[in-house]
């Protein structure tokens, strides 16, 4: 989630397309060209085929479905909207419908939902259901190395008026990310920099009168190449204490009884054991009580060079198993972890080369409208997804998230007692909100 990566994530312009093979000014070249070209949309697609065989054959266990007793069920219940059988037309015509009351929440456990500057309708969204979200976080900030100097920039991205409407309209708390970019082994290694740099947090925090923040330095911490050292990882670790503590002896003036908070940003493992690298158990446990919450970044399972689903639920369901454990003592540490969902898809070539990236809610309805897809849904990694051959006869297949999709991803979240943090609710359909 760091803000190289997030941009990615989110524009739509930045995705990458493939681009049509060149003729041949001679006709053999062609011919063998066009041998060839079959030979990889064979290859491709039968790769495509295999690689869903795997997520089955890799998690096995039926996903179990959302049932809905509550007779005043959200409007997408009430129109049967949630469900593995869904078409392209119901999405065209049902994506902007939602219950009368949008205030009412469904989900019970706290969501904390992400706003990035580059996708304004975000801003929007969290206006109109704010009553639904508990924490939000606007990508406001970074905090870098000028020189011997450390600066926090991003203020300029801060709307206090847009803050002033969400705080007039509900209770959420408005904790801006901070991307921690500065060289950790000046940071962390130097104390006068560790306390500049928790000074500056917490100053923004009482100039802005946020209610804190949520802190990404994790992934940055690996790039540096500097976890697998153990005095490092300790002083990380430390730091993210330190200012957890620090927060949390803040008063906020708008309410004496609270106390600045502090989310920070886990990626999850990539493998069925943990890296040395990898956020886990021990760590997890080392801040659970200077952290008031975890967003764990369950998403971007696929890649263009490995298409497939963008989160599988039994990989959600497993990355948890792994990082809190079970039983009564992993329930608690639950407690305190966001599970990542994403409101953002994939479109994936298949042939030509493989390729593609990330697509938000206008790009996924045009292909709807264009293409006119059979919808499919893919049982074991529950999600839904389309495939479509493009003006240049590429073949493609689009993961997007469906009300089913996410519904079940809701009910894993309750089953271990965890909230979800969304990225990001600006690329989502407006109908998910629904369900929340």
């Amino acid at each position: 989630m760091a803000k190289k990566r997030s941009k990615q994530v989110v524009s739509a312009s930045s995705s990458q397309r493939s681009q049509p093979l060149k003729p041949s000014s001679r006709s053999s070249v062609k011919s063998h060209t066009n041998r060839q070209r079959g030979v990889t949309t064979t290859f491709c697609i039968l790769f495509f085929i295999v690689s869903l065989l795997i997520y089955r054959q890799k998690y096995s266990n039926t996903a179990s479905t959302t049932v809905v007793d509550d007779a005043d069920k959200p409007y997408v219940y009430q129109r049967a909207l949630v469900k593995t059988d869904s078409t392209y037309s119901d999405i065209l015509n049902e994506n902007t419908n939602v219950s009368e009351n949008i205030s009412r929440r469904h989900f019970e456990n706290p969501i904390l939902a992400y706003i990035t500057p580059w996708n304004s309708k975000g801003y929007d969204l969290a206006k109109k259901f704010s009553s639904k979200i508990t924490h939000l976080s606007p990508v406001w900030y970074d905090l870098k190395n000028e020189g011997s100097k450390l600066v926090l920039h991003g203020r300029h991205n801060a709307d206090r008026g847009w803050i002033s409407d969400i705080r007039m309209k509900g209770n959420a708390l408005i904790l801006p990310r901070v991307v921690l970019e500065a060289n950790p082994l000046d940071l962390l290694e130097k104390k006068r920099l560790r306390e500049k740099a928790i000074n500056l947090i917490i100053t923004e925090c009482k100039e802005m009168e946020y209610d804190g923040i949520v802190l990404e330095s994790w992934s940055r911490w690996v790039a540096y190449g500097i976890l697998h050292n153990s005095d490092m990882r300790n002083l990380a670790l430390q730091f993210v204490k330190q200012l957890g503590e620090a927060m949390h002896s803040v008063h906020l003036k708008r309410n004496g009884k609270t106390n600045l908070q502090l989310v920070y940003v886990i990626g999850p493992p990539r493998t069925d054991k943990l890296q040395e690298h990898d956020f886990g158990p021990e760590d997890l446990q080392a801040l659970y009580d200077a952290v008031d919450g975890f967003s764990l970044m369950t998403y971007d399972h696929s890649s263009p060079y490995n298409p497939g689903p963008n989160a599988p639920l039994k990989w959600v369901r497993s990355t948890l198993r792994l990082l809190v454990g079970a039983g009564s003592k992993g329930r608690r540490l639950a407690e305190k972890i966001f599970v990542g969902i994403n409101f953002y898809g994939n479109d994936f070539v298949l042939s030509g080369g493989l390729g593609g990236g990330p697509i938000t809610a206008h790009k996924y309805l045009y292909l709807l409208e264009q293409h006119k897809p059979v919808i499919q849904w893919e049982e074991e990694s529950a999600e839904h997804f389309f495939l479509y051959s493009d003006n240049q006869h590429v073949q493609h297949a689009v993961f997007y998230p469906s009300l089913m999709s996410l519904a079940m991803r809701l009910q894993e979240a309750l089953s271990w007692g965890a909230g979800i943090s969304v990225w990001e609710i600006g690329q989502g359909l407006e109908y998910f909100f629904d369900i929340l």
